[in-house]
């Protein structure tokens, strides 16, 4: 990846039904998914970082990150083929051919950090980080994978659709997940840990 710029999708367009409130401005180690997911992805060197929100959300997300790209997905019950779909249309405003790699991330999985991203790009195809036997996010999509993407019904399943190798990182919080109340509970009882797993981060 040296020398490249490669570029990034952030998906935060669900309706967070389940949790009750935004996802994206739930705060972890002081600062919102949103902006942590976008700060982490221009740590590791991610340009254009396109964020795709629902149409309640951009507003307060445009405050949030008054640089990024904004998108907003009109249909975000079509889940994240169909978000990953308008990042992708974005781009592709400005370019001639899809990219050789593009990162994405789900902002309801923020157990990551910029040292990670780097390490995947560094990988062929299409990966993931793992870590005890188990994937996570943020992925790397090669430009195969992203076509699949470009063609697919915008409510199938992501999950159906590609395919991911693991890759071995050691991140003790990569399975993370902002989906429920209980989630917030957790998220409280970690805080100290994650905020200075976090920090440790930012000194690199």
């Amino acid at each position: 990846m040296e020398g490249m710029s490669i570029p990034a999708v952030v998906l935060a367009a669900g309706q967070s039904q389940r949790l009750g409130q935004p996802k994206a401005l739930v705060p972890i180690g002081g600062k919102a998914l949103i902006v942590r997911a976008w700060n982490e992805l221009r740590t590791a060197g991610c340009e254009p970082i396109v964020v795709v929100v629902n149409d309640t959300l951009a507003s307060e997300v445009q405050c949030l990150l008054p640089e990024a790209r904004l998108v907003i997905n009109p249909h975000p019950e079509n889940g994240r083929t169909g978000t990953l779909q308008h990042g992708l249309e974005a781009l592709m405003a400005n370019r001639d051919a899809l990219p050789e790699q593009l990162v994405m991330a789900p902002v309801d999985r923020p157990g990551w950090r910029a040292e990670i991203v780097r390490r995947l790009l560094d990988e062929a195809g299409c990966v993931a980080p793992s870590s005890g036997g188990r994937n996570g996010h943020p992925v790397v999509l090669d430009k195969v994978a992203l076509q699949k993407v470009s063609n697919a019904a915008p409510d199938a399943s992501l999950r159906e659709l590609l395919v991911f190798e693991p890759v071995e990182v050691d991140a003790p919080w990569l399975d993370l997940n902002i989906d429920t109340a209980e989630d917030l509970v957790g998220l409280e009882r970690h805080a100290s840990a994650l905020k200075a797993y976090f920090q440790q981060g930012e000194g690199i």
